[in-house]
């Protein structure tokens, strides 16, 4: 692998074809490979699928790209944090074996014109607010699995549609990829730990709480026994509207297809939000009836 460099303990992988190499030699010596897909701006929610990784399999890899397709023309690729040195450092320090880092010509080269697209669970939500988002994240992902085979992969459940829609993705296409979905990491006070939260002033960071807040709101009245999803909103909408200068969706979904529910919830129902303050776009969500009050 004439493109792998070692820093720290970690090995470091600049190629496709390199990692494609790694991970079919380790499986060649009864290894099983986990591999967590990230784009760097390591926080501890992304050390946190990295130690499930680490329970799961026997190599572990971390991949570091901030992927150009799932960025739309107004949103923040130019000003997305990008600290490989760091991430790293840390990788090494949480026992990562190998690092994935390509640069933008190696997974896109000229002439590159594929797009994977999944239907359906992509097109509400996420997918009316950042049209081709999910196209982007699903290309770069496929094309991950491709290289690393047969393999179990952690993602964080605080981007659940993105879950849910590499979910469908993997079982459509019969990808040999195990996926484990990991609860989301919260700080002390419930705010999800997201790389864009680095964004925030104190200001704005205590107004991000509103998303807790709403949460809480919501579960609230679910284990009371409310189901009506209007009223539900309402809840979260009355915490977090006035916090925040705007949002982008707040809704109650089914917690498998994101479709809105015809009357009633069920004993599970997904509360998704996407809010703004100033230039910072955070994301959140609940299971009702499944996950833990934040």
């Amino acid at each position: 692998m004439a493109d792998a460099e070692v820093r720290g303990d970690v090995r470091v992988i600049h190629e496709p074809a390199d990692l494609r190499a790694a991970c079919r030699e380790a499986r060649a010596r009864g290894l099983r490979v986990g591999v967590v897909p990230t784009m760097g701006a390591l926080h501890e929610g992304h050390l946190a699928l990295v130690d499930e990784a680490r329970r799961r399999a026997d190599l572990v890899i971390v991949t570091i790209f901030v992927n150009p397709l799932q960025f739309g023309p107004n949103e923040d690729f130019s000003r997305y944090p990008r600290t490989l040195p760091e991430d790293l450092a840390q990788c090494s320090a949480r026992g990562v074996d190998v690092v994935f880092a390509p640069e933008r010509a190696a997974m896109y080269p000229e002439g590159f014109s594929s797009t994977v697209r999944v239907a359906g669970v992509s097109e509400p939500l996420e997918g009316v607010h950042r049209p081709g988002h999910f196209d982007g994240v699903t290309t770069v992902v496929a094309k991950l699995f491709g290289l690393v085979g047969e393999s179990t992969a952690i993602f964080g459940r605080k981007d659940y549609q993105q879950w849910k829609v590499i979910t469908r993705m993997t079982r459509d296409l019969d990808l040999p990829v195990d996926l484990v979905g990991h609860r989301t990491i919260r700080e002390p006070d419930g705010l999800a730990l997201s790389s864009r939260n680095r964004y925030l002033d104190a200001s704005e960071r205590q107004r991000a709480l509103g998303i807790v807040l709403g949460l809480r709101a919501a579960a609230a009245a679910f284990g009371a026994g409310e189901r009506d999803p209007s009223a539900l909103e309402r809840l979260a909408h009355a915490e977090i509207g006035p916090r925040f200068d705007s949002i982008d969706y707040l809704a109650l979904r089914h917690p498998e297809t994101l479709a809105p529910f015809d009357g009633q919830a069920r004993d599970r129902a997904v509360l998704v939000v996407a809010a703004r303050i100033g230039k910072t776009r955070l994301i959140d969500n609940l299971v009702l009836g499944e996950e833990p009050v934040p």
